[in-house]
């Protein structure tokens, strides 16, 4: 077992991925849910940030719900996706506290894989150094291996964000041995200047015990499981669970 237990002064974020809320509303027209009331409402129950990943076919959160939403979040507000111009148009253009800049194809469900950071270095640099210079801060998507680790740190990236998926597929049956990779990706993060972020299929099973062995650990973004648990337990529920175990 492989735990770091943090300073307990030493808090996350959790912010609150609002894409699904999206897809219920475009999946019958009209604007119910309307994702800029829910997004006021998480933040209201406690949320610290509220997510958003546009894609080029807005599936589900349409690029003006980004400019509807940049007055009311309050919190942190973290726009990810891939930089292709269109959307670092949009990310200058609404000027987020944070970008994740996420390597997905046009095709994906959903993200499944983080940047090769040293074969993609040049192009990294270009946008990073680009969306720093608006005072936008910046955040790369990320697998747990070291060497991507150090490759972020050549780009100028202000942090990077885990990519989880491997470690709550793991958890799930029951291999607690799966942190390690991630603990080990964070020490050396943190010792090279770069914020550490996490997220995908982070859920109320599995956060704390992450939480518990992730040194330094600032921010998760959550979506798809958040809102699943809340169709059982309730939005306001859900976001104090959450809160309590990153706690």
């Amino acid at each position: 077992m492989y735990f770091c237990l943090l300073n307990p002064i030493e808090m996350t974020k959790l912010s609150v991925n609002i894409n699904k809320i999206a897809t219920l509303r475009n999946s019958r027209g009209g604007d119910l849910p309307n994702v800029v009331q829910f997004a006021k409402d998480v933040q209201r129950f406690g949320a610290e940030g509220v997510t958003i990943h546009p894609r080029p076919d807005e599936r589900h959160i349409r690029y003006q719900d980004a400019y509807d939403l940049k007055p009311i979040v309050h919190t942190e507000y973290n726009i990810e996706g891939n930089p292709i111009p269109k959307f670092i148009d949009l990310v200058l253009g609404t000027k987020p506290t944070q970008v994740t800049l996420v390597p997905d194809s046009i095709d994906a469900i959903t993200s499944n894989t983080g940047w090769d950071t040293i074969k993609h270095k040049d192009f990294l640099v270009e946008v990073i150094s680009e969306f720093k210079r608006n005072g936008i801060r910046t955040s790369i998507f990320v697998d747990p291996d070291l060497h991507q680790i150090e490759g972020a740190k050549e780009t100028g990236t202000d942090r990077i964000e885990l990519y989880t998926e491997a470690y709550a597929y793991q958890y799930g049956l029951g291999n607690k041995d799966a942190i390690k990779p991630y603990a080990e990706c964070a020490q050396l993060a943190n010792t090279l200047g770069l914020g550490v972020n996490a997220g995908h299929d982070l859920s109320l099973e599995n956060i704390k015990f992450f939480k518990e062995n992730i040194e330094g650990l600032l921010e998760v973004s959550i979506g798809h499981a958040l809102i699943s648990e809340s169709l059982y337990l309730g939005i306001e529920n859900v976001v104090q669970m959450y809160l309590h175990r990153l706690s």
